[in-house]
């Protein structure tokens, strides 16, 4: 029974995860805590070449201003490592409790991290100021699939190098 506690992780991960979603978009803006702390005009020479377009939206230093810019790139970094850490927490949940073969918990993982990437993006439809968005699901799934890349290579490290856990005494 004790070893199912291990799901408490990624559950609570979700939770975090969850609330966050729940929370409009102006009681997360970073840009006035950017502007107010760190003098970025610096950094307009070098990105105001840079412009796309994102969930019908350009993104750039003249439309979004270089902490708007650089506010953009962390919420979406924060994607990623919120997901490779979901994917992470599942991985642990599964290994500790299911006892399958290594590939299938990080399949498994995967596709639970995934599938609440989309339930997360279905729940922001639901919040004020905030759209549900599948570029923002690939993000997520990009952050798995980092997680899974992650794990995939430090498994075959510890099974080339025959790291072997210490026994207890």
């Amino acid at each position: 029974m004790r070893r199912f506690l291990y799901w408490l992780l990624p559950l609570t991960w979700m939770g975090v995860i969850f609330y966050s979603s729940s929370t409009p978009y102006e009681k997360q803006n970073i840009k006035p805590l950017l502007f107010e702390t760190i003098d970025l005009s610096f950094l307009e020479p070098f990105l105001s070449w840079i412009s796309f377009t994102y969930h019908h939206s350009v993104v750039s230093i003249e439309t979004h201003g270089v902490a708007g810019f650089i506010e953009f790139f962390i919420r979406k970094g924060a994607h990623v490592g919120v997901f490779f850490v979901l994917l992470c927490l599942f991985y642990i949940a599964l290994k500790k409790t299911a006892g399958i073969l290594f590939r299938t918990t990080l399949f498994i993982s995967f596709f639970l991290t995934a599938a609440y990437a989309i339930l997360d993006e279905i729940h922001q439809g639901f919040t004020p100021n905030r759209t549900p968005y599948i570029g923002d699901v690939l993000l997520d799934s990009v952050g798995g699939l980092l997680a899974a890349g992650f794990l995939f290579v430090f498994h075959r490290w510890k099974k080339k190098n025959n790291v072997k856990k210490p026994k207890k005494i």
